[in-house]
Protein backbone atom coordinates (compact mmCIF):
# COMPACT_ATOMS: atom_id res chain seq x y z
CA UNK A 1 0.00 0.00 0.00
CA UNK A 2 1.49 2.93 -0.90
CA UNK A 3 2.06 6.07 1.63
CA UNK A 4 1.10 9.79 1.06
CA UNK A 5 3.83 11.90 1.63
CA UNK A 6 3.39 14.16 4.11
CA UNK A 7 5.52 17.56 4.61
CA UNK A 8 8.86 17.72 6.56
CA UNK A 9 10.00 21.06 8.81
CA UNK A 10 13.11 22.21 10.32
CA UNK A 11 11.88 24.33 13.40
CA UNK A 12 16.04 24.94 14.34
CA UNK A 13 18.87 25.58 12.60
CA UNK A 14 22.51 26.62 14.16
CA UNK A 15 25.94 26.32 13.59
CA UNK A 16 29.43 27.21 15.16
CA UNK A 17 31.64 30.13 14.13
CA UNK A 18 33.73 29.03 11.28
CA UNK A 19 37.36 29.21 11.77
CA UNK A 20 39.81 29.67 9.58
CA UNK A 21 42.37 26.55 9.81
CA UNK A 22 44.72 25.89 12.41
CA UNK A 23 43.24 29.26 13.42
CA UNK A 24 39.93 29.88 15.84
CA UNK A 25 38.51 26.19 16.54
CA UNK A 26 42.02 24.76 14.83
CA UNK A 27 42.38 22.08 18.15
CA UNK A 28 38.91 21.15 18.76
CA UNK A 29 37.87 17.94 18.12
CA UNK A 30 34.80 17.53 15.11
CA UNK A 31 33.05 15.31 17.25
CA UNK A 32 33.13 18.20 20.39
CA UNK A 33 31.85 20.44 17.29
CA UNK A 34 29.40 18.36 16.32
CA UNK A 35 28.63 17.71 20.26
CA UNK A 36 28.23 21.63 20.62
CA UNK A 37 25.61 21.89 17.84
CA UNK A 38 23.55 19.60 18.62
CA UNK A 39 23.14 20.26 22.30
CA UNK A 40 22.40 23.62 20.65
CA UNK A 41 19.91 22.78 18.68
CA UNK A 42 17.76 20.57 21.22
CA UNK A 43 17.59 23.81 23.10
CA UNK A 44 15.86 25.81 20.39
CA UNK A 45 13.39 23.06 20.50
CA UNK A 46 12.65 23.31 24.71
CA UNK A 47 9.72 20.37 25.52
CA UNK A 48 11.29 18.31 22.66
CA UNK A 49 11.50 14.95 24.69
CA UNK A 50 15.44 14.23 23.12
CA UNK A 51 14.11 10.87 23.56
CA UNK A 52 12.24 11.47 20.24
CA UNK A 53 14.93 11.61 18.00
CA UNK A 54 14.95 8.77 15.82
CA UNK A 55 17.92 8.82 14.15
CA UNK A 56 21.34 11.92 13.82
CA UNK A 57 22.54 11.92 10.30
CA UNK A 58 26.27 13.63 9.94
CA UNK A 59 27.72 14.61 6.59
CA UNK A 60 31.84 14.50 6.79
CA UNK A 61 33.50 14.69 3.76
CA UNK A 62 37.28 13.23 5.30
CA UNK A 63 35.26 10.50 7.99
CA UNK A 64 38.78 9.16 9.15
CA UNK A 65 41.35 9.96 12.22
CA UNK A 66 39.65 12.23 14.57
CA UNK A 67 36.59 12.28 12.73
CA UNK A 68 36.33 8.76 11.72
CA UNK A 69 34.80 5.72 13.78
CA UNK A 70 30.62 7.27 12.68
CA UNK A 71 31.34 10.71 14.45
CA UNK A 72 27.60 11.10 13.91
CA UNK A 73 26.88 8.17 16.74
CA UNK A 74 30.29 9.84 19.20
CA UNK A 75 28.79 13.21 18.91
CA UNK A 76 24.77 12.90 19.46
CA UNK A 77 26.25 10.51 22.74
CA UNK A 78 28.35 13.50 23.77
CA UNK A 79 26.15 15.59 23.39
CA UNK A 80 23.99 14.24 25.91
CA UNK A 81 21.27 12.21 23.59
CA UNK A 82 19.84 9.14 25.04
CA UNK A 83 21.71 5.79 24.12
CA UNK A 84 18.38 5.06 22.02
CA UNK A 85 18.82 7.52 19.13
CA UNK A 86 21.37 6.21 16.48
CA UNK A 87 23.84 8.32 14.55
CA UNK A 88 24.86 7.35 10.53
CA UNK A 89 27.80 9.49 9.16
CA UNK A 90 27.94 9.89 5.52
CA UNK A 91 29.84 11.58 2.63
CA UNK A 92 29.13 13.15 -0.07
CA UNK A 93 31.78 15.35 -0.15
CA UNK A 94 31.42 19.34 -0.16
CA UNK A 95 27.68 18.54 -0.12
CA UNK A 96 27.41 16.00 2.63
CA UNK A 97 25.82 18.60 5.37
CA UNK A 98 23.39 19.26 2.80
CA UNK A 99 22.79 15.88 1.78
CA UNK A 100 21.97 15.15 5.23
CA UNK A 101 19.33 17.76 5.20
CA UNK A 102 17.52 15.59 2.69
CA UNK A 103 18.01 12.33 3.73
CA UNK A 104 16.21 13.53 7.28
CA UNK A 105 13.62 14.95 5.69
CA UNK A 106 12.70 12.13 3.19
CA UNK A 107 12.13 10.09 6.24
CA UNK A 108 9.67 12.51 7.85
CA UNK A 109 8.14 13.10 4.25
CA UNK A 110 7.48 9.15 4.03
CA UNK A 111 6.30 8.39 7.06
CA UNK A 112 9.12 6.63 8.67
CA UNK A 113 10.17 8.92 11.58
CA UNK A 114 8.99 11.80 13.41
CA UNK A 115 11.67 13.88 14.87
CA UNK A 116 15.30 13.86 12.93
CA UNK A 117 18.78 15.83 13.15
CA UNK A 118 20.75 16.61 10.47
CA UNK A 119 24.25 17.99 10.49
CA UNK A 120 27.86 18.18 9.60
CA UNK A 121 31.41 18.49 10.87
CA UNK A 122 34.22 19.14 9.49
CA UNK A 123 37.99 19.98 11.32
CA UNK A 124 40.76 20.84 7.86
CA UNK A 125 43.10 21.89 11.07
CA UNK A 126 43.31 17.96 12.28
CA UNK A 127 43.65 16.36 9.00
CA UNK A 128 47.12 16.22 7.49
CA UNK A 129 46.20 17.83 4.10
CA UNK A 130 42.91 19.08 1.84
CA UNK A 131 42.49 15.49 0.59
CA UNK A 132 42.48 13.89 4.01
CA UNK A 133 44.50 12.45 6.57
CA UNK A 134 46.05 9.59 4.56
CA UNK A 135 45.79 9.98 0.54
CA UNK A 136 45.02 6.39 -1.18
CA UNK A 137 43.99 7.00 -4.85
CA UNK A 138 42.91 4.11 -7.11
CA UNK A 139 45.88 4.09 -9.49
CA UNK A 140 43.47 2.18 -11.83
CA UNK A 141 42.10 6.01 -12.41
CA UNK A 142 45.46 6.45 -14.35
CA UNK A 143 45.32 3.71 -16.74
CA UNK A 144 42.00 5.41 -18.25
CA UNK A 145 42.65 8.82 -20.17
CA UNK A 146 38.61 9.43 -19.65
CA UNK A 147 39.50 8.82 -15.87
CA UNK A 148 42.53 11.47 -15.12
CA UNK A 149 40.28 14.13 -14.06
CA UNK A 150 38.97 11.85 -10.78
CA UNK A 151 42.61 12.54 -9.31
CA UNK A 152 42.45 16.46 -10.61
CA UNK A 153 43.17 18.66 -8.08
CA UNK A 154 40.28 20.82 -7.03
CA UNK A 155 41.96 23.74 -8.03
CA UNK A 156 43.05 22.11 -11.36
CA UNK A 157 39.39 21.92 -12.24
CA UNK A 158 38.68 25.58 -11.02
CA UNK A 159 41.28 26.79 -13.39
CA UNK A 160 39.64 24.54 -16.33
CA UNK A 161 35.90 26.43 -15.28
CA UNK A 162 38.25 29.93 -15.85
CA UNK A 163 39.20 28.47 -19.16
CA UNK A 164 36.03 26.88 -20.74
CA UNK A 165 33.83 29.87 -19.33
CA UNK A 166 35.84 32.68 -19.98
CA UNK A 167 35.96 33.96 -16.22
CA UNK A 168 38.82 36.64 -16.13
CA UNK A 169 40.93 36.60 -12.65
CA UNK A 170 39.84 40.57 -12.54
CA UNK A 171 36.51 38.92 -12.27
CA UNK A 172 37.37 36.45 -9.79
CA UNK A 173 38.96 38.69 -7.62
CA UNK A 174 36.30 41.22 -7.86
CA UNK A 175 33.73 38.60 -6.93
CA UNK A 176 36.15 37.84 -3.84
CA UNK A 177 36.36 41.12 -2.88
CA UNK A 178 32.48 41.50 -2.57
CA UNK A 179 32.33 38.39 -0.50
CA UNK A 180 34.03 39.80 1.97
CA UNK A 181 32.77 42.94 1.70
CA UNK A 182 29.32 41.64 2.00
CA UNK A 183 30.17 38.96 5.21
CA UNK A 184 32.05 41.81 7.15
CA UNK A 185 28.94 43.91 6.46
CA UNK A 186 26.62 41.21 8.01
CA UNK A 187 28.88 40.74 10.89
CA UNK A 188 28.93 44.29 11.65
CA UNK A 189 24.68 44.17 11.41
CA UNK A 190 24.05 41.09 13.81
CA UNK A 191 22.69 39.39 10.96
CA UNK A 192 24.67 36.02 11.89
CA UNK A 193 23.89 36.32 15.67
CA UNK A 194 20.40 34.43 15.81
CA UNK A 195 21.97 30.95 13.74
CA UNK A 196 25.35 31.00 15.58
CA UNK A 197 25.62 29.21 18.65
CA UNK A 198 28.92 30.70 20.80
CA UNK A 199 31.36 27.99 21.68
CA UNK A 200 33.68 28.23 24.87
CA UNK A 201 37.59 27.30 23.31
CA UNK A 202 39.81 25.77 26.34
CA UNK A 203 43.38 26.12 25.47
CA UNK A 204 46.12 24.93 27.44
CA UNK A 205 49.18 26.73 27.63
CA UNK A 206 52.69 25.78 29.11
CA UNK A 207 53.74 28.54 31.80
CA UNK A 208 57.61 27.83 31.33
CA UNK A 209 58.47 29.28 34.78
CA UNK A 210 56.32 27.50 36.73
CA UNK A 211 56.12 24.44 35.18
CA UNK A 212 52.59 24.62 35.38
CA UNK A 213 49.64 24.27 32.37
CA UNK A 214 47.30 27.29 32.56
CA UNK A 215 44.13 26.82 31.27
CA UNK A 216 42.85 29.61 28.65
CA UNK A 217 39.65 30.48 27.81
CA UNK A 218 37.87 32.42 24.85
CA UNK A 219 34.12 32.73 23.67
CA UNK A 220 34.67 32.01 19.69
CA UNK A 221 31.44 34.03 18.65
CA UNK A 222 31.84 35.03 15.00
CA UNK A 223 33.03 34.08 11.92
CA UNK A 224 36.90 34.08 11.81
CA UNK A 225 37.65 33.94 7.82
CA UNK A 226 36.32 37.72 6.65
CA UNK A 227 38.88 40.02 6.00
CA UNK A 228 37.77 43.90 5.98
CA UNK A 229 40.66 45.07 4.27
CA UNK A 230 40.38 42.63 0.98
CA UNK A 231 40.75 45.05 -2.12
CA UNK A 232 41.27 44.75 -5.60
CA UNK A 233 44.72 45.71 -5.01
CA UNK A 234 45.54 43.22 -2.26
CA UNK A 235 44.21 40.16 -4.47
CA UNK A 236 46.26 41.43 -7.84
CA UNK A 237 49.15 40.77 -5.86
CA UNK A 238 48.80 37.24 -5.18
CA UNK A 239 50.03 34.74 -7.49
CA UNK A 240 48.18 31.84 -8.77
CA UNK A 241 47.82 28.98 -6.72
CA UNK A 242 47.96 25.81 -9.17
CA UNK A 243 48.86 26.50 -12.18
CA UNK A 244 51.91 28.56 -13.36
CA UNK A 245 49.75 30.66 -15.82
CA UNK A 246 46.71 30.53 -14.37
CA UNK A 247 44.18 32.30 -12.60
CA UNK A 248 43.02 31.18 -9.34
CA UNK A 249 44.34 32.34 -6.22
CA UNK A 250 44.68 32.06 -2.52
CA UNK A 251 42.46 35.06 -2.66
CA UNK A 252 39.80 34.10 -5.00
CA UNK A 253 39.47 30.64 -3.47
CA UNK A 254 37.48 29.44 -0.75
CA UNK A 255 39.15 29.20 3.21
CA UNK A 256 40.56 25.88 4.31
CA UNK A 257 38.07 26.03 7.97
CA UNK A 258 36.61 24.20 10.94
CA UNK A 259 33.13 23.97 11.87
CA UNK A 260 29.64 22.28 12.56
CA UNK A 261 25.87 22.57 12.25
CA UNK A 262 22.55 21.23 13.03
CA UNK A 263 18.89 20.83 12.05
CA UNK A 264 15.88 19.92 13.58
CA UNK A 265 13.55 18.22 11.62
CA UNK A 266 10.18 17.26 12.25
CA UNK A 267 6.33 16.11 10.90
CA UNK A 268 3.51 18.05 11.46
CA UNK A 269 2.10 16.03 13.77
CA UNK A 270 5.33 16.50 16.18
CA UNK A 271 4.86 20.69 15.33
CA UNK A 272 1.15 20.45 16.95
CA UNK A 273 2.20 17.74 19.77
CA UNK A 274 5.04 20.54 21.15
CA UNK A 275 3.50 23.83 19.92
CA UNK A 276 6.93 24.33 17.68
CA UNK A 277 7.16 27.27 15.53
CA UNK A 278 8.81 25.99 12.07
CA UNK A 279 11.59 27.97 10.52
CA UNK A 280 10.96 26.43 6.95
CA UNK A 281 9.40 23.77 4.63
CA UNK A 282 11.79 21.46 2.94
CA UNK A 283 10.46 21.32 -0.82
CA UNK A 284 13.08 19.45 -3.00
CA UNK A 285 16.52 18.29 -3.13
CA UNK A 286 18.43 17.06 -6.01
CA UNK A 287 21.55 15.93 -7.33
CA UNK A 288 23.23 15.28 -10.90
CA UNK A 289 26.61 14.71 -12.23
CA UNK A 290 29.20 16.40 -14.41
CA UNK A 291 32.80 15.81 -15.51
CA UNK A 292 35.25 15.79 -12.89
CA UNK A 293 37.78 17.87 -14.66
CA UNK A 294 34.78 20.70 -14.53
CA UNK A 295 33.36 19.80 -11.00
CA UNK A 296 32.33 23.46 -10.26
CA UNK A 297 29.60 23.82 -12.62
CA UNK A 298 27.89 21.11 -10.72
CA UNK A 299 25.10 23.29 -9.75
CA UNK A 300 24.00 24.14 -13.30
CA UNK A 301 22.77 20.44 -13.86
CA UNK A 302 21.11 20.49 -9.95
CA UNK A 303 19.45 23.91 -9.91
CA UNK A 304 17.29 22.92 -12.73
CA UNK A 305 16.94 19.46 -11.33
CA UNK A 306 15.58 20.78 -8.24
CA UNK A 307 13.18 23.97 -9.50
CA UNK A 308 11.44 21.13 -12.06
CA UNK A 309 11.00 18.88 -8.81
CA UNK A 310 9.27 21.49 -6.73
CA UNK A 311 7.33 22.80 -9.84
CA UNK A 312 8.73 26.54 -9.36
CA UNK A 313 10.60 28.94 -11.56
CA UNK A 314 14.27 29.74 -10.88
CA UNK A 315 12.48 33.83 -10.83
CA UNK A 316 10.33 32.45 -7.75
CA UNK A 317 13.81 31.83 -5.40
CA UNK A 318 14.41 35.00 -3.81
CA UNK A 319 18.06 33.73 -1.98
CA UNK A 320 21.13 31.38 -3.37
CA UNK A 321 23.00 30.10 -1.15
CA UNK A 322 25.85 28.96 -3.70
CA UNK A 323 28.73 27.45 -2.14
CA UNK A 324 31.71 29.66 -3.21
CA UNK A 325 34.43 26.69 -3.48
CA UNK A 326 36.26 29.46 -6.41
CA UNK A 327 35.03 32.72 -7.51
CA UNK A 328 35.72 30.94 -11.17
CA UNK A 329 32.86 28.36 -10.70
CA UNK A 330 30.66 30.27 -9.09
CA UNK A 331 30.80 32.99 -11.32
CA UNK A 332 29.97 30.30 -14.42
CA UNK A 333 27.25 29.31 -12.73
CA UNK A 334 25.97 32.63 -12.06
CA UNK A 335 26.25 33.35 -15.72
CA UNK A 336 25.38 29.93 -17.41
CA UNK A 337 22.24 29.99 -15.33
CA UNK A 338 21.63 33.86 -15.42
CA UNK A 339 21.00 34.00 -11.81
CA UNK A 340 20.30 37.14 -10.47
CA UNK A 341 23.35 38.34 -8.73
CA UNK A 342 21.37 40.69 -6.30
CA UNK A 343 20.15 37.41 -4.70
CA UNK A 344 23.43 35.25 -4.00
CA UNK A 345 25.01 35.10 -1.36
CA UNK A 346 23.59 38.83 0.44
CA UNK A 347 25.84 37.74 3.63
CA UNK A 348 28.64 36.50 1.53
CA UNK A 349 30.42 33.15 0.80
CA UNK A 350 33.32 30.22 1.40
CA UNK A 351 35.92 33.00 -0.14
CA UNK A 352 35.28 35.15 2.96
CA UNK A 353 33.41 32.87 5.23
CA UNK A 354 35.26 29.63 5.02
CA UNK A 355 34.35 26.41 3.60
CA UNK A 356 34.61 23.40 6.25
CA UNK A 357 33.65 20.51 3.62
CA UNK A 358 30.99 18.19 5.09
CA UNK A 359 30.01 21.13 7.51
CA UNK A 360 29.42 23.87 4.63
CA UNK A 361 25.61 22.26 3.57
CA UNK A 362 24.09 22.64 6.78
CA UNK A 363 26.11 26.25 8.00
CA UNK A 364 24.81 27.51 4.72
CA UNK A 365 21.44 26.36 5.70
CA UNK A 366 21.27 27.51 9.35
CA UNK A 367 22.32 30.84 7.22
CA UNK A 368 19.79 30.77 4.61
CA UNK A 369 16.73 29.64 7.10
CA UNK A 370 17.39 32.43 9.59
CA UNK A 371 18.04 34.87 6.78
CA UNK A 372 14.77 34.32 5.28
CA UNK A 373 12.83 34.72 7.91
CA UNK A 374 14.46 38.53 8.57
CA UNK A 375 13.72 40.03 5.43
CA UNK A 376 10.60 37.90 5.23
CA UNK A 377 11.29 36.39 1.55
CA UNK A 378 9.65 33.20 0.67
CA UNK A 379 12.07 30.78 -1.38
CA UNK A 380 15.40 29.91 -0.21
CA UNK A 381 17.71 27.74 -2.13
CA UNK A 382 21.35 25.99 -1.52
CA UNK A 383 23.38 24.61 -3.61
CA UNK A 384 27.28 23.85 -4.07
CA UNK A 385 29.80 22.08 -6.90
CA UNK A 386 31.10 18.44 -5.39
CA UNK A 387 34.58 17.08 -6.07
CA UNK A 388 34.62 14.18 -8.96
CA UNK A 389 31.72 16.05 -10.44
CA UNK A 390 28.79 16.53 -8.48
CA UNK A 391 26.28 19.11 -7.91
CA UNK A 392 23.66 19.27 -5.23
CA UNK A 393 20.95 22.15 -4.78
CA UNK A 394 18.15 22.20 -1.70
CA UNK A 395 15.30 24.05 -1.72
CA UNK A 396 13.08 25.27 1.15
CA UNK A 397 10.53 27.37 1.76
CA UNK A 398 10.65 29.66 4.55
CA UNK A 399 7.24 30.03 6.95
CA UNK A 400 6.44 32.88 9.26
Amino acid sequence: MSKQIQDAYIVAATRLPVGRRKGLLGHVRPDDMLAHAIRSVMAQAPGLDPALVEDVIVGCAMPEAEQGINVARIGLLLAGLPNTVPGVTVNRFCASGLQTVAMAADRIRLGEADVMIAGGTETMSLMNQIMGNKVAINPAIFEAEENYAIGFGMGITAEKVAAQWKISRDDQDAFAVASNQKACAAIAAGHFKTEISPYLVSARVPNLQSGEVMVKEFLAENDEGPRSDSSIESLARLRPAFAARGSVTAGNSSQMSDGAGAVLVVSERILRQFDLKPLARFAAYAVAGVPPEVMGIGPVEAIPRVLRQAGISQDDVDWFELNEAFAAQALAVIRTLHLDPGKVNPLGGAIALGHPLGATGTIRTATLLHGMQRTGQRYGMVSMCIGTGMGAAGLFEAIR
